[in-house]
């Protein structure tokens, strides 16, 4: 039976005798964001404000800003778009979902 692990980075290993072997390369690196630090500057607000209107922990904003962690998969999304239109984003963040 193979076993198989999915990487944080997005590579695909096999497991074998203790040890990773590559099934698949890295994705290729998608286009640059701008620094999460430029964005929450551009949007006037502090860390704590920042994390707490993109529903994150402040630590999260910490290590994206300082480079010890680079936001992936719907954060790196959510940041793309807020990127563009910061305005629309938090008010469409800020807004309570209808009751069913």
């Amino acid at each position: 039976m193979q076993r198989l692990r999915l990487k944080a980075d997005g590579r695909i290993v096999e497991l074998r005798d203790g040890q990773e072997f590559p099934l698949a390369p890295a994705p290729a690196e998608a286009a640059p964001l701008p620094a999460v630090r430029d964005l929450r500057r551009r949007a006037r607000l502090t860390q704590l404000e920042f994390a707490a209107r993109l529903g994150v922990p402040v630590e999260t904003i910490r290590n994206w800003e300082q480079g010890k962690r680079a936001p992936r998969g719907p954060a790196r999304a959510l940041l793309a778009v807020i990127a563009h239109s910061p305005d629309t984003v938090f008010a469409a963040l800020a807004t309570e979902p209808a009751p069913a």
